[in-house]
């Protein structure tokens, strides 16, 4: 059996655990339990998703959610946390409801032909929205392939006045697109989109700065 079709099997099954778990979690009690098991985290589909679905980490959130179920009912491989999703995609249909196996997630395929950089093992592709990144471009050479500093400013607080840091160094740049406030609409430093090759704890940290810090600037890496 392919690959895929493997996928699309333990798609089935996950929906079928997840259906009968709902069903014992309904009426869990003591009694239970000391049957089924504690309840556990499980990550499961929020909706129907296609086979190929994007998990980026604006989406994620919105596609996947976090629910506990008897431990008994938990099939291997398992996703905890919704971040583990992040930058990875679909390789087959997930209906709603199912459980979100490691499995059934895939590094997105690239388009054919593309020339898209390649992703390494253990990193994943987040996109966040960041500003600077015109510099990248001043050599007169796509940015795309670069390896990049993430900056992050965050807010000024009660008695001082917010800091600067690095939260991610000598990152790879996948893709840079535009983004909000970059078509002139008056903003004081227009943003763009950038695809970072990540790690889970860069994408998380990266995520977090990107909701609450003042600026997220990227800066050419410099040995």
């Amino acid at each position: 059996m392919s690959r895929r079709g493997r996928a699309a099997a333990f798609a089935t099954v996950a929906l079928a655990c997840a259906v009968v778990a709902a069903l014992v979690a309904d009426s869990y009690g003591t009694s239970v339990a000391s049957q089924y098991g504690v309840l556990r985290p499980v990550v499961v589909a929020a909706r129907d998703l296609p086979d190929g679905e994007l998990l980026d980490a604006r989406d994620a959130g919105r596609l996947l959610e976090t629910r506990r179920v008897p431990s008994s009912f938990v099939p291997p491989g398992a996703l905890v946390s919704v971040g583990d999703a992040i930058g990875r995609s679909t390789a087959a249909p997930l209906p709603a409801g199912s459980y979100v196996l490691t499995s059934v997630l895939e590094v997105p395929r690239r388009r054919p032909g593309g020339d898209d950089p390649a992703i390494a093992d253990g990193l994943r592709p987040v996109e966040i929205a960041v500003t600077g990144a015109e510099a990248l471009s001043a050599s007169g050479r796509p940015p795309q392939g670069a390896r990049v500093d993430v900056v992050v400013t965050t807010e000024p607080d009660v008695g001082d006045d917010g800091r600067t840091y690095v939260a991610a160094e000598a990152v790879e740049l996948l893709a840079l697109g535009a983004g909000a406030g970059s078509a002139g609409d008056g903003l004081a430093e227009p943003t763009q989109t950038a695809t970072l090759a990540l790690t889970r704890g860069q994408a998380l940290r990266l995520i977090e700065a990107e909701n609450f810090a003042r600026q997220v600037r990227l800066m050419a890496h410099v040995e």
